[in-house]
C-alpha cells in the first residue's frame, strides 16, 4: 500500500505500509493462561487459621464503630437510661395529644361554607361582642384564632381579668352542638384556648413559689413537690384562681376552666388526683351526650398531667358514656332523625377511643387488673362471669378490643366472640367487631382448636350478610389466618361466598380495596401460579375488579408467574395473555408519568419472553405475531419480540435445513418489527443482531439487506430533529464495532464491491456531526483492523453455516480483492492522521493519538514507513500527557518489541 502524506515531513514521501500476517491459532494458543493445581479449593471452607485470624481482629482494639452492630446489655442499659430520662410522661401525653388532635381535625373537616350561629357574646380584638349572628365556617375559625392571640396579650399586660373572662366566653362555646360536625373543630380551638390559660397559671403560681415580691429567689421546686415546699403567696395566688372559677354560673365552662388549671392543684393538695371523682360526678349534669363526652375527653387529658393518676375516674367516664349511648340511642325513629343519631355516635367515637387507650396505656397491668377493670367496665358480673351474657354497647367494645393486652386476648377469644354476638345495635357497624378480632387473632399465638373454633364461628356469622362490604372487611381479617393454618374448606366457602355477592353487581371503591387484600394475601401465600388459578370461585373474582386494584392483581400475578421459569402450559399462557391485555388496556399513556407504567410494561415483556411452546414453534411465532398486534405502543416489548423471534430461529436451525422455511418466517417478522422501534440504537443492535441470525442459516441475501438497513438506520438519525438530546457514545460505538466484526463473516459480492460496507461505514464518520472525535477515532482504527483481517490467508472465525464460503477462499489469490483493501485502508489511514492533526492539544488529544499508534502498529508490519506515522503520533502523545505517561511508555515498549533488533536503538534515540 502506498501513502501520500505530505504533513509528516518537510519533504513529500511515498509510504509503501504492508499488513502483518497473522496466525490467530498459534496467537490464541500464546494467550492462554497457563493452569496450575491449588492447594485448595476456591469454594471450600476457610482454613482454622483464617477463622483464628477473623476472631482476633474482632477482639481486638478497633475504633471503627459499625451502626448496624447490636447493642451490648450495658448499651442497652444506658440507652434506656438516657431515654428515660429524657422523655417523661407529661412529654410523651402532650405530643400524643398534639396528634389526637390533628387526627380530629382531619377526619372532621370544617366546610368554608358551613353556617354556624354563635349562641354566646364572646369578646373579640376591639372589645365588643360577636352579636348572635350566623358565621362561616372559616370566619369562626379565624374569629377563634384572634381570640386566642388577644388573651395572650391581655395576659402579658398584667390584665389577667380580661383574660379569665375571655377565656370563660370561649368555653361557653363548648356549650353549643347546634352544628354538629364543627363541634369536634371547636372542641380543638377552645381548648388550645384553655391549655395555654391553663400553662400561663401554672408558671406564674410557680413563679410566685419560687420568688419572692421583690424578686428575691427562694427555690427552686423539684419534680416531685410537696405542698409544704409551697410558700403561703403562692398558695394563696392558686386558690383565687379556683375560687374564680368555682363563680362560674354555667356548669360546663366550669368544669373546663378548672381542668384547665387543674395541675395547679398539687399547690394545695399533695393528692390532687382525688378531686377527679369531684369532676366526673359533675359532668354528669351536662345533659347534651356530645359535649358531656367531649368534656370527659378533655378530663382524660388533663388528668395525664399529673404524675400520679389513678384509672378509676376514666374508667367511669366510659360507664357513664355507655349510659348516655344507650339512653340516646335506644329510641327506634327514621329518616332525618336515625342519620342524626349515627352521626352523634361517629362524633363521640374519638373520644371513647382516646380515654380507652389511656385506661389501658400502662402495658405491665397483670391479668388480674385488666378482669378488675373489665368487671368495673360491666362486663361481668363477677370473675366467673366475665365475657358472659352481659351486652355491651358496640362501639365501646370495639375500642376495648383494640387496647386490650395481647394476653388477655389470647386466652378468651370465646368469650369475647360471644360478647360481639351478644352486642347487637343499629349505630354501629358489627362487621368492624369481627374484623378486629380476626386482626389480633393474628397477631397471638393461640392454640389451633381455639383458632379453628373462632374462625369456624365467624365464618358462620358472617354467612348472614348480604351485603358485599361487611363480607369484605370480615373474610379479609381472617384470610392469613386461614392461609397460614391450611383451612382448605373456609378457603373455599370464602371464596365463594365472595363470588356469590360480588357477580351481577356494581363493586365500589371500598369494595375493591377490600377484594385487592384479598387477593393480594392469596397470591402471596401461595408459590405457584397454577395452585391460585385452581381455586374456584378465583377467576370470576378477578373478573369483576376493574381500575387501579386489578392492575396492582394483574402485575401480582404476572411477577409471579414470569419468577419460576419459563411458561409452557397453553392454557396458563392464554390466560397470561389476557390478563397483560386487560393491564396493557388500564394503563393511561398521556396523563401517566413514565415511570408510572414502566412497571407494568416491564412485566408485559418479562411475561412475553418467558413464554416457550416447545417445539411448536409456529405456534409461538404466531403468538409473538398476536402480542405485536396487541400491545403495539409498547416500544420497550418490540425489542422483546424481535430477540424471542431470532431465538426462535436459531432453535430451528439446530435441527438443520428442514425448518428454513420457518427461519425465514423468522427473520420476516423481525424485519417488519424492528421499524417501528422509536430508538435509533435500538433497531441499529437489533438490525445486526437478525443479520447474523440470517447469516447463521446461510441467508445472505436477508442478511446483506439487513446491514444495509442497520447502516441506514443510522445515516436517518440526526440530533437536529429535537427528538434527543444526548446519546450513549460508548453503547453507539461498541454497536459499530460488532458491525466491523460481522463483517469478517460476509462473503463479499464483486458487483457491488467488496468494501461496500466498510466504505458506508467510512462514510458514516465523516458525515455525521453527532459523532465524538473518541467515537470517530476508534471507528477508524475499527476499519483498518477489519480491512486488516480480511488481508489475511485465513480468516479467525467463520459462519456457522457451511455452505458459506469465507473471503480468504473466496478471493483466494485474487490481486483485485488485496488492491480494493489496501485502496481503502490508504484512505482510511489518511483521514485518521489527519483527523489527529485538526484536534487541540489536549490530554484526550493524546490518548486518542496513542491509541491510533497502537492500531496502526498492530495491522501493519512495522517498518520504516509505519515507524514515521507512528513516531509522529507518539509525538502528539508526548506533547499531550508528558514524556512520563504510561500508556506513552507502554506504546513505545509495544513499538520496539514489533521492531528488529538493529532499529531498537534508533527508535530509542529518537526518543529521547
Amino acid at each position: 500500500m502506498e501513502l501520500k502524506d505530505r504533513r509528516l515531513g518537510s519533504r513529500t514521501s511515498v509510504f509503501r505500509m504492508e499488513f502483518r500476517r497473522r496466525d490467530y491459532s498459534a496467537e490464541e494458543q500464546g494467550h492462554v493462561l497457563r493452569r496450575s493445581l491449588s492447594d485448595h479449593h476456591p469454594l471450600l471452607p476457610p482454613s482454622p487459621s483464617f477463622n483464628n485470624q477473623v476472631v482476633d481482629e474482632k477482639n481486638g482494639n478497633n475504633d471503627f464503630y459499625d451502626p448496624l452492630r447490636g447493642l451490648n446489655a450495658e448499651d442497652s442499659a444506658s440507652v434506656e437510661e438516657k431515654d428515660n430520662n429524657n422523655n417523661n410522661n407529661s412529654q410523651v401525653s402532650s405530643k400524643e395529644w398534639t396528634s389526637f388532635k390533628r387526627f380530629l381535625m382531619q377526619k372532621f373537616p370544617v366546610s368554608k361554607m358551613i353556617s354556624i350561629a354563635s349562641m354566646s357574646d364572646v369578646i373579640i380584638k376591639s372589645s365588643t361582642s360577636f352579636r348572635k349572628s350566623s358565621l362561616l365556617g372559616h370566619e369562626y375559625v379565624s374569629r377563634l384564632h384572634e381570640l386566642k392571640d388577644e388573651i395572650n396579650r391581655a395576659w402579658h399586660a398584667e390584665d389577667r381579668v380580661t383574660a379569665l373572662k375571655l377565656t370563660i366566653q370561649v368555653a361557653k362555646l363548648l356549650m353549643d352542638t347546634s352544628v354538629l360536625q364543627f363541634y369536634p373543630t371547636l372542641f380543638v380551638l377552645a381548648t388550645d384556648v384553655l391549655d395555654m390559660l391553663g400553662d400561663m397559671v401554672w408558671k406564674r403560681i410557680q413563679q410566685k413559689a419560687e420568688f419572692s415580691e421583690d424578686g428575691t429567689f427562694l427555690c427552686s421546686l423539684p419534680e416531685d413537690f410537696k405542698t409544704s415546699d409551697i410558700c403561703s403567696d403562692a398558695k394563696e395566688t392558686c386558690n383565687n384562681w379556683f375560687c374564680k372559677v368555682g363563680s362560674i354560673r354555667e356548669l360546663l365552662p366550669r368544669i373546663y376552666l378548672e381542668l384547665a388549671i387543674f395541675p395547679c392543684w398539687r399547690f394545695l393538695l399533695d393528692k390532687p388526683q382525688d378531686s377527679l371523682q369531684r369532676l366526673v360526678m359533675m359532668a354528669r349534669g351536662v345533659v347534651d351526650p356530645l359535649a358531656s363526652t367531649y368534656c370527659r375527653l378533655y378530663m382524660a387529658h388533663c388528668a395525664r398531667k399529673l404524675p400520679l393518676s389513678d384509672i378509676g375516674h376514666l374508667v367511669t367516664c366510659v360507664n357513664d358514656t355507655k349510659i348516655l349511648l344507650m339512653r340516646h340511642l335506644s329510641a327506634r325513629e327514621d329518616g332525618h332523625f336515625s342519620d342524626k343519631k349515627r352521626v352523634l355516635v361517629t362524633l363521640m367515637e374519638p373520644s371513647i377511643e382516646y380515654i380507652m387507650k389511656c385506661i389501658f396505656e400502662n402495658t405491665s397491668q397483670s391479668q388480674r387488673q385488666v378482669d378488675l377493670i373489665l368487671l368495673e367496665l360491666g362486663l361481668g358480673r363477677n370473675q366467673e362471669d366475665l365475657y358472659g351474657s352481659s351486652p355491651c354497647v358496640s362501639l365501646v367494645l370495639h375500642h376495648l378490643l383494640k387496647e386490650l393486652p395481647t394476653e388477655v386476648i389470647r386466652s378468651n377469644f370465646v368469650g369475647i366472640l360471644h360478647l360481639i354476638e351478644c352486642s347487637q345495635d343499629h349505630y354501629f357497624d358489627q362487621c368492624l367487631n369481627y374484623r378486629l378480632l380476626g386482626f389480633r387473632l393474628s397477631e397471638s399465638r393461640s392454640k389451633l382448636d381455639i383458632v379453628y373454633s373462632v374462625v369456624d364461628k365467624v365464618i358462620q356469622a358472617v354467612a348472614q350478610y348480604d351485603r358485599l362490604d361487611q363480607y369484605l372487611r370480615v373474610v379479609d381479617a381472617y384470610m392469613d389466618i386461614v392461609l397460614q393454618n391450611q383451612m382448605d374448606n373456609h378457603l373455599k366457602t370464602i371464596l365463594e361466598g365472595i363470588s356469590k355477592r360480588s357477580c351481577h353487581k356494581e363493586i365500589h371503591e371500598d369494595e375493591l380495596e377490600s377484594l385487592e387484600s384479598i387477593l393480594m394475601k392469596l397470591l402471596s401465600h401461595f408459590t405457584d401460579l397454577n395452585d391460585v388459578l385452581a381455586l374456584d370461585h378465583f377467576l370470576e373474582i378477578l373478573d369483576v375488579m376493574y381500575g387501579n386494584p386489578r392492575s396492582n392483581i394483574n402485575m401480582h400475578i404476572l411477577s409471579m408467574a414470569t419468577r419460576t421459569g419459563y411458561l409452557h402450559d397453553l392454557s396458563t399462557i392464554q390466560l397470561l395473555f389476557e390478563i397483560s391485555q386487560s393491564l396493557h388496556d388500564g394503563i393511561d399513556f398521556g396523563s401517566m408519568k413514565d415511570d408510572e407504567y414502566q412497571q407494568p410494561l416491564r412485566l408485559i415483556s418479562r411475561f412475553v419472553e418467558m413464554v416457550d411452546y416447545g417445539t411448536e414453534m409456529e405456534q409461538h411465532l404466531m403468538f409473538l405475531v398476536e402480542c405485536r398486534g396487541a400491545f403495539g405502543s409498547i416500544n420497550e416489548l418490540k425489542e422483546t419480540l424481535v430477540h424471542s423471534s431470532n431465538c426462535l430461529a436459531i432453535k430451528a436451525l439446530k435441527d438443520g435445513r428442514k425448518h428454513l422455511t420457518f427461519v425465514k418466517s423468522c427473520i420476516a417478522f423481525s424485519e417488519v418489527t424492528i421499524p417501528s422501534v422509536l430508538e435509533h440504537v435500538v433497531q441499529f443492535n437489533l438490525y445486526i443482531e437478525t443479520a447474523e441470525v440470517a447469516l447463521l442459516g446461510g441467508l445472505v441475501s436477508h442478511s446483506d439487506g439487513l446491514v444495509v438497513s442497520a447502516i441506514s438506520c443510522l445515516e436517518c438519525f440526526d440530533l437536529t430533529d429535537g427528538s434527543r438530546t444526548s446519546i450513549d457514545a460508548g453503547g453507539m460505538l461498541s454497536s459499530i464495532q460488532k458491525l466491523c466484526s460481522l463483517l469478517v463473516m460476509f462473503p463479499g459480492n464483486p458487483d457491488e464491491g467488496i468494501t461496500r460496507f466498510p466504505n458506508s461505514i467510512l462514510s458514516l464518520i465523516n458525515s455525521k456531526s453527532w459523532m465524538t472525535p473518541r467515537m470517530k477515532i476508534r471507528l477508524f482504527c475499527g476499519i483498518i483492523l477489519l480491512l486488516a483481517t480480511l488481508s489475511q490467508n485465513k480468516l479467525p472465525y467463520y459462519p456457522y453455516h457451511a455452505e458459506i464460503t469465507g473471503n480468504d477462499l473466496l478471493f483466494f489469490g485474487d490481486p483485485s480483492y488485496m488492491h480494493e483493501i489496501a485502496a481503502l485502508s490508504e484512505c482510511v489511514l489518511q483521514n485518521l492522521i489527519s483527523f489527529i492533526e485538526q484536534e487541540p492539544p489536549k490530554a484526550a488529544h493524546g490518548t486518542m493519538a496513542l491509541e491510533a499508534c497502537n492500531c496502526i502498529a498492530s495491522a501493519f508490519v512495522v517498518c520504516q514507513d509505519t515507524l514515521e506515522v507512528c513516531w509522529k503520533l507518539i509525538e502528539i502523545g508526548r506533547l499531550c500527557l508528558g514524556a512520563d505517561d504510561r500508556y506513552l511508555q507502554s506504546t513505545i515498549k509495544y513499538l520496539n518489541e514489533q521492531l528488529p533488533t538493529s532499529e531498537k536503538a534508533f527508535l530509542a534515540l529518537g526518543i529521547e
